[in-house]
């Protein structure tokens, strides 16, 4: 059975990248953490702080007005501590799936580590 709490994280996973939250990054991404993807071919790993700046830098889904457009698509609980959640979101014109690693400390669900696509381009912003 899968905590309450755990959808609460993913929801706050959700709010921060649709409102380009950091404060929220900040905490619900472990400090340790790296994010991951291999769209070109080769690795890029790109490490939370990086990533966390990356994000506050740029325009927010919220401020352009764009409909929130997010799912869970999977939540693999490994154990009570731990769990694999899916998640598809769009951020402007790009559509995400992501792999989400959850481990819950005492400073609850975190996320140490992301891998993520991109899933595809939607051309329209309108759309």
């Amino acid at each position: 059975m899968i905590d309450q709490t755990l959808h609460t994280a993913i929801q706050k996973y959700f709010d921060s990248m649709y409102f380009c939250d950091t404060a929220i990054l900040d905490t619900l991404f472990h400090p340790a953490s790296s994010l991951f993807d291999a769209d070109n071919g080769a690795i890029f790993v790109d490490p939370i702080e990086s990533f966390s700046r990356t994000v506050g830098g740029r325009p927010s889904p919220a401020s352009t007005g764009q409909a929130r457009e997010e799912e869970i698509l999977m939540i693999d609980s490994l154990s009570p501590l731990s769990a694999t959640v899916k998640v598809r979101l769009r951020a402007h014109q790009f559509i995400f799936v992501d792999h989400l690693s959850f481990v819950k400390g005492t400073d609850g669900w975190q996320i140490v580590c992301k891998v993520w696509t991109l899933q595809r381009t939607i051309s329209d912003t309108a759309t």
